[in-house]
């Protein structure tokens, strides 16, 4: 499991111009599968999301989670976040997992995110074509790999 966070002010994600998920302060998550992930990956990732400190304490320090922050999670399935560029120029999707794979996968991510935030986490619509807009602060913007962290 891949993800890329970053820290906002605010984010939003539409759907045909509908907005199927909005927050303020807070991370957008973007999230990928690859086959062979599973409920591990899931538990380390939303463990560590919840607990990772980039928001500032009253010394302006990046000290507290998005929980003692008060903050929200926006999450948003990508699966190019497993891109290979390797050879050539346009991009092999080949580590992804496919859709009846990852779908359950993010959607089980979603839940353990809610239940270690505290609070519901709004969402994209999976498989759909998406526009995502945040206003990101710091800017901080971390990529995390369950099978590789650092």
């Amino acid at each position: 499991m891949r993800v890329v966070v970053q820290r906002v002010k605010s984010a939003e994600v539409a759907v045909d111009g509908a907005v199927t998920g909005r927050i303020g302060p807070g991370l957008l998550v973007l999230a990928g599968f690859e086959e062979g992930d599973g409920a591990a990956d899931l538990d380390w990732m939303a463990g560590k999301l919840v607990r990772l400190r980039l928001f500032a304490d009253e010394e302006g320090v990046m000290n507290r989670s998005v929980v003692e922050a008060g903050g929200d999670i926006l999450a948003v399935s990508q699966f190019t976040l497993y891109a290979s560029v390797k050879k050539g120029n346009r991009p092999s999707w080949g580590r992804a997992a496919r859709g009846d794979v990852s779908g359950p996968l993010f959607a089980a991510f979603v839940d353990k995110l809610a239940a270690a935030l505290g609070k519901p986490v709004p969402t994209g619509v999976f498989g759909a074509d998406m526009q995502v807009a945040l206003v990101n602060d710091g800017p901080v913007t971390l990529s995390i790999d369950s099978r590789q962290p650092e």
